[in-house]
């Protein structure tokens, strides 16, 4: 049952994507032919994808995350969001394993084994102030841990940013390394995503008008931000397997990148319309990580 699942999910989401590049295609046949950005050869079918979840965001995923904020207690926001950091620790120790990081390793395991007893189950974090700080890994950080380094932008419908190796790595991070799958019956799965989801998007709320008023190009402003984060989260790993490495001593490189990022959760979040709102406004053509 599980394999059959895994595949449905591999088989939605290529079809998701080929239908939207489809779709693209129909729509920017007429259109004069454009030089190809070479840092982002499909950013036709990018902006097209990018102005769909712009609107669904709008009209769907900003209500429920200003509903969110206006019922929900802060101190039990704030529990929910520690939640949701905690279980992810599952996904960063194996991350840290696979990319031989053992002592990032064993500072996030022991950051969830803190937050999960002392912490009543993640609900409240008492490891960050022992100076074990929230982590984030993926698969697609392994990857480019391992050598694929270089991949180009693609932005997925209702994921928003990502590139092709971060999108190879979805699936595995979602079967081998998250609660999701196991969590039955199936219905309370996707209410648990779907909290996961609105506590993100909630969490980034505050930023909406920076985000509005520092992007001239919002598809552009949001490209940079995310490669620019993800150049920063590669180089980091890189330095993290030196165990002797001081954590606040990073690289000439990744000091570069992290100096456009001030907060990590606006670039990772799968609300595709606010996700460069906490970061510089400097949209240069990407590089490819």
């Amino acid at each position: 049952m599980i394999l059959g699942n895994k595949k449905n999910y591999i088989i939605s989401l290529l079809t998701i994507v080929m239908v939207f590049v489809l779709s693209s295609c129909a729509t920017t046949r007429t259109m004069p032919v454009k030089h190809v950005n070479p840092d982002d050869p499909y950013e036709s079918y990018n902006r097209f994808v990018f102005k769909f979840n712009d609107e669904l965001d709008q009209a769907f995923l900003t209500p429920a995350a200003k509903l969110y904020i206006k019922i929900v207690p802060k101190p039990l926001a704030k529990g929910v969001h520690n939640f949701f950091n905690n279980i992810e620790n599952i996904q960063n120790v194996a991350e840290d394993v696979l990319q031989g990081n053992i002592y990032q390793a064993s500072s996030d395991l022991w950051r969830m084994g803190i937050n999960t007893t002392l912490g009543i189950g993640g609900l409240f974090d008492v490891a960050a102030p022992m100076g074990l700080e929230q982590n984030y890994e993926d698969f697609g950080l392994t990857l480019a841990q391992w050598g694929y380094t270089k991949s180009n932008y693609l932005v997925l419908p209702f994921f928003g940013p990502s590139t092709l190796r971060d999108t190879i790595g979805m699936p595995v991070d979602y079967y081998a390394f998250s609660i999701y799958p196991y969590i039955h019956p199936t219905i309370r799965r996707y209410e648990l995503y779907a909290l996961w989801v609105v506590d993100k998007r909630a969490q980034i709320l505050e930023y909406q008008n920076v985000f509005e008023q520092a992007a001239f190009d919002k598809y552009a402003f949001v490209r940079s931000a995310y490669m620019q984060r993800r150049a920063y989260l590669i180089q980091r790993n890189k330095d993290l397997g030196d165990p002797y490495l001081d954590k606040d001593n990073l690289s000439g490189k990744a000091k570069t990148a992290q100096a456009n990022i001030s907060n990590d959760n606006i670039i990772h979040t799968n609300t595709e319309g606010v996700n460069g709102a906490a970061v510089s406004a400097d949209t240069a053509p990407p590089q490819h990580y």
